[in-house]
């Protein structure tokens, strides 16, 4: 798979997926920013610094990041999501991933988009499954999304994730096969 990639939403919006550099950090800390404080999805309670956030989104990992067509880089990020092996060694054919999309840009298809072009990306990268360690329980709009991709079900971790409002909720561990 070679990038960038052009592409189009369901209502025809034309977009570009790119692979990730540092022009791409700060629109990427402010998003996920965003996603960390509506606490739906990830298990940060605060953005991490700028090291960690480095660490988290870039190290060891092939990010890429959406955009309009045409749009300057680094300027009206739509979302993005990373690939990296889950496990070292004898386990690092199992990818795991995260992604975000920009709360403007939802229902859109783009979640659709960048969920299906992660999968083919893992699979040119020569990863053999992917598999999600935590995916909240009421994040039905990601369960969904993911079992429309294929995704399986396999565990539900009670209680693991904290809420903003101080209760619990669980969380499911999702799974992929991408050999034929």
């Amino acid at each position: 798979m070679e990038f960038p990639i052009d592409a189009k939403l369901k209502d025809g919006t034309p977009i570009q997926l790119i692979l990730a550099d540092h022009r791409d950090s700060e629109p990427l800390r402010r998003l996920f920013q965003a996603i960390i404080e509506e606490g739906d999805s990830y298990p940060h309670d605060r953005l991490p610094d700028e090291d960690a956030f480095n660490e988290y989104w870039f190290k060891g990992k092939s990010t890429i990041v959406a955009y309009p067509q045409g749009s300057p880089r680094g300027t009206d990020l739509l979302g993005a999501f990373y690939v990296k092996p889950n496990w070292p060694g004898r386990a690092r054919h199992v990818a795991n991933a995260g992604f975000m999309v920009a709360p403007q840009w939802r229902n859109r298809g783009l979640g659709w988009l960048l969920g299906a072009m992660m999968l083919q990306y893992a699979a040119d990268l020569g990863y053999r499954s992917v598999i999600f360690n935590l995916v909240f329980a009421e994040n039905q709009v990601a369960r969904r999304l993911w079992r429309k991709l294929g995704f399986s079900e396999l565990a539900v971790l009670p209680g693991a994730v904290l809420k903003n409002d101080r209760t619990y909720q669980d969380a499911i561990v999702m799974w992929k096969s991408l050999l034929s």
